[in-house]
């Protein structure tokens, strides 16, 4: 418990050092009443809360947590680093009753991106005498790198994803649907002791598996055929994202070569992460090689992208990314080839940098399976 506290208090410390940093006086965090803890990662992140509706208000000094009579006992559970207060109304009207948010000019951070109109206007009201400054990111580029518990948590996402992967594998068979396998699967990520999957699965089969998102269908598993997987565990709010692919029976040559491309240039990426080198940097690696292999146009997306409380989050992996990888930054590692109407390859892992390298949080086997 004391870890738990120490971890909150230092990711407020953080985001207090960020308010400095900018010439700000107060930031308010993850304005809600959506029912979706989805759309509150900075709440937890900076709390530990993990209900639906709360609204947290940071000063260079002080840090309140609001929320309302359904959450009461949670909050007073989960909450660390901040004063409770349970409100019998909203949480943004709520501001009015605090004296450090009617302070004469308070420069006040909101999150810009996940700010709706209404709120923001709601906000201007309870806050009349403050000026609200638009932050966009302003959490996301705060916890960008990992803390120890964040860190193990996702390692035990990933580990539960890899278990659920390796069960899943005796269940295959033709005739089954996609949707059925991504049933299986995601129960068993339950089973293991995920919170929930981290993402709508994606089981992929045949001529679907060209389908970078091709969400589970009612197509039925045949012989002969790919079946990409991506998927991933949620644990403690942290999620996994794993693709493997595989054959429903014996590969064919074509089959085995746009697998060892995409393996080849997953591996060279990998090998590439380390602190300091820019994520454009990594996506070439594995860029190049697919492209030079003849497949350039046949792989349309970024080599990877951070994960954490949220599936995708910075940094960026791409071709386009002005990202620079630092230690302790968790990124997934996910090249492909995707070719229309006969089927595709896509291989991704969860690594953490570390100094000098990285770390593959998962061990579920690369090499190409036959089912």
């Amino acid at each position: 418990m004391v870890k738990r506290i120490d971890s909150m208090k230092k990711r407020i410390e953080k985001l207090r050092k960020f308010l400095a940093k900018e010439n700000l006086d107060a930031a308010v965090v993850a304005i809600l009443d959506v029912g979706n803890t989805a759309d509150m990662p900075g709440v937890r992140w900076l709390t530990g809360f993990s209900g639906s509706t709360a609204l947290v208000f940071v000063t260079r000094k002080t840090a309140t947590f609001i929320s309302d009579f359904r959450y009461t006992d949670q909050a007073r559970k989960e909450v660390r680093g901040a004063k409770v207060l349970i409100s019998t109304k909203q949480a943004i009207k709520t501001l009015q009753d605090i004296k450090e948010a009617q302070r004469k000019n308070l420069r006040v951070a909101v999150e810009a991106n996940r700010l709706k109109i209404a709120e923001k206007e709601m906000l201007a009201e309870a806050m009349p005498q403050a000026l609200l400054i638009n932050v966009k990111n302003m959490i996301e580029n705060i916890w960008v790198v990992k803390d120890g518990s964040e860190i193990r948590a996702l390692r035990k996402a990933a580990s539960i994803s890899d278990l659920a992967f390796e069960r899943i594998l005796g269940y295959l068979r033709p005739g089954i649907s996609e949707k059925d396998v991504a049933a299986e699967l995601e129960y068993q990520m339950k089973v293991l002791g995920a919170d929930k999957e981290a993402f709508a699965t994606i089981v992929a089969s045949g001529y679907r598996s060209a389908m970078p998102h091709g969400t589970a269908s009612a197509k039925k598993l045949r012989k002969g055929e790919f079946i990409t997987f991506d998927f991933g565990a949620m644990y403690e709010g942290y999620v996994a994202d794993i693709t493997r692919t595989v054959v429903l029976g014996k590969a064919t040559a074509r089959q085995k070569k746009v697998y060892n491309i995409v393996l080849k240039a997953q591996e060279a990426a990998i090998k590439k992460i380390r602190p300091g080198i820019g994520g454009k940097e990594v996506d070439e690696a594995a860029r190049n090689i697919i492209t030079k292999a003849g497949y350039g146009k046949e792989f349309g997306h970024g080599t990877g992208h951070g994960i954490g409380l949220e599936v995708h989050s910075g940094p960026r992996l791409s071709k386009i990314s002005e990202d620079i990888l630092r230690t302790n930054m968790v990124v997934t590692v996910e090249p492909g080839i995707y070719i229309s109407g006969w089927g595709g390859v896509r291989i991704e892992d969860d690594v953490v940098v570390r100094p000098g390298g990285c770390l593959v949080l998962n061990k579920a086997p690369k090499n190409l399976l036959e089912i």
